[in-house]
């Protein structure tokens, strides 16, 4: 493959590429460069982490990127996830595992790694002490935005240790593109300005979009990347997400109380789950609707669902309903692996008896 084929794969994940140049000279001198992503395991999964991570995966991987899934499980101890209870977040780790394992994604080239087997070593702790080192309180603090926290909720000291350990993962991974998504810029940039300067490199930024949560827009965020992260889907707010293990009608409850105004196409969730999942997964998406309303049509791709829809030509609760029909597709497999496989199914159900914290 040709890398300006592998940068136009690469460029469909990243919502923003620190920088464009860089990634090229990358895939130039490096014919298979490590990426990872990271997640606290703290509750179910839902969609964006399941499906659509499938989706960006795979493609990074027919890129011919190495991709590493970093199943933080220290990372949520520290931000005081599920109470703090770490034998718990270990097991949502394991849950998460067996979500992606039929989530889509082509796990036989997926390597999962988990905090706990590399927080041993005492060259991951020299890394993250070197990093504090060379970094000030405020800016820490300041990196509060990964762990879902504003710079007032940053309260414990394991709070301010935990972007120094995010940053140290990405050395101490050898990974030469952090692929995780906009919420986690700042620790990303982070890592790029100390990096060089003691001698570990610059890691490649490609953050991916965020995808929204089913609730109306409640922020009053003027910063572009605040307003996404706050609208995004969150499984701390079970109305706004639709979780990998939803049943049918959990899926279409959830879409027709969805936020989805006529004839707007930004701002609208149900419109981005065409766009990031839809389209991705499925050659035309089918909308069935009565006769009298214009009867059922076919819509090949984005740009002219996007068309249509904005003219107020298809109504929102037509468009949910092929959309809910669409996602319980997506889920489907991955619905029955939990209901059939018994080991599955008790790691499930151990997970939905937890308390989530945020």
């Amino acid at each position: 493959m040709d890398i300006e084929t592998k940068m136009d794969l690469i460029k469909q994940v990243g919502e923003e590429i620190i920088t464009e140049e860089e990634l090229r000279e990358l895939l130039q001198t490096n014919n298979h460069p490590i990426a990872y992503d990271g997640f606290e395991p703290s509750g179910q999964i839902h969609i964006a982490q399941g499906i659509l991570r499938a989706i960006n995966i795979n493609k990074m991987l027919e890129a011919g990127v190495e991709f590493i899934m970093y199943v933080a499980d220290w990372h949520g101890w520290a931000n005081n996830k599920l109470g703090g209870d770490l034998k718990k977040i270990q097991t949502c780790g394991d849950y998460l595992t067996e979500v992606w394992k039929v989530s889509g994604m082509d796990v036989k080239k997926v390597k999962f790694v988990r905090a706990s087997e590399i927080v041993d070593s005492m060259e991951y702790w020299k890394k993250v002490l070197q990093i504090s080192r060379n970094s000030t309180i405020k800016r820490i603090i300041r990196c509060g935005q990964i762990m879902g926290r504003t710079e007032g909720e940053v309260q414990q000291a394991s709070q301010i240790l935990y972007p120094c350990m995010q940053a140290a993962d990405i050395f101490e991974l050898k990974a030469d593109i952090t692929q995780l998504g906009m919420d986690q810029r700042k620790v990303n940039v982070l890592a790029r300005e100390i990096g060089p300067k003691l001698g570990w490199g610059k890691p490649v930024v490609v953050s991916h979009h965020m995808l929204m949560g089913l609730l109306p827009p409640t922020s009053d965020a003027t910063d572009t990347l605040e307003r996404t992260i706050e609208l995004k889907m969150s499984k701390s707010k079970p109305d706004s997400a639709i979780f990998m293990t939803d049943t049918k009608e959990d899926i279409v409850k959830k879409i027709k109380k969805a936020y989805c105004p006529e004839k707007q196409v930004e701002e609208n969730p149900i419109m981005e789950y065409c766009k990031y999942i839809i389209f991705e997964k499925f050659p035309v998406l089918k909308i069935e609707r009565p006769d009298k309303f214009g009867g059922d049509i076919e819509v090949e791709n984005y740009e002219e669902l996007e068309k249509i829809y904005s003219q107020g030509e298809l109504f929102p609760l037509d468009l949910k309903n092929a959309v809910a029909e669409h996602i319980d597709k997506l889920i489907q497999p991955v619905r029955e692996h939990f209901e059939k496989n018994q080991k599955a199914k008790e790691l499930l159900e151990e997970v939905k008896s937890f308390k989530i914290s945020r």
